[in-house]
C-alpha cells in the first residue's frame, strides 16, 4: 500500500519533527516527516510534509487535524500536490538586467 504525503502548514517555528510525529501518530502511522529549513537563516519554515503509511491514516489526519490548534496556531493539513517542475530560464524576476538606462 503506497504512503500518502500531506502538506502541513501554519506550523509554529519551534515545532520539531519528533513533535509532529507524536501529533500525527494520534490518527495513523507517520512514516516520514520533512521540515524544510530556510536557506538564509537555517530556521525552520512554517510548514512540513508528513508521509502517512496508509490512505486511512492520511484521511483521518486531514479530517481530524486540519484547522485545529497546535502550538497556538491553527494547522492547515491537506494532501500535498505534486511538486511542479522548476524552470531554469532565469526570467521573470524584476527585469533589472533588461533596463537600457543605468540604475543610480
Amino acid at each position: 500500500m503506497p504512503s500518502v504525503r500531506l502538506f502541513v502548514g501554519n506550523l509554529p517555528y519551534q515545532a520539531t519533527e519528533d513533535d509532529l510525529r507524536t501529533h500525527f501518530a494520534q490518527v495513523g502511522e507517520p512514516t516520514q516527516i520533512v521540515r524544510p529549513l530556510d536557506r538564509e537563516t537555517g530556521r525552520a519554515r512554517g510548514f512540513a510534509f508528513v508521509e502517512m503509511a496508509s490512505d486511512d491514516g492520511a484521511s483521518k489526519a486531514v479530517s481530524t487535524l486540519n484547522n485545529t490548534s497546535y502550538g497556538g496556531r491553527n494547522l492547515t493539513v491537506n494532501e500535498a500536490r505534486p511538486q511542479e517542475e522548476r524552470r531554469n530560464d532565469f526570467g521573470g524576476g524584476r527585469g533589472g538586467s533588461r533596463r537600457s538606462e543605468p540604475r543610480w
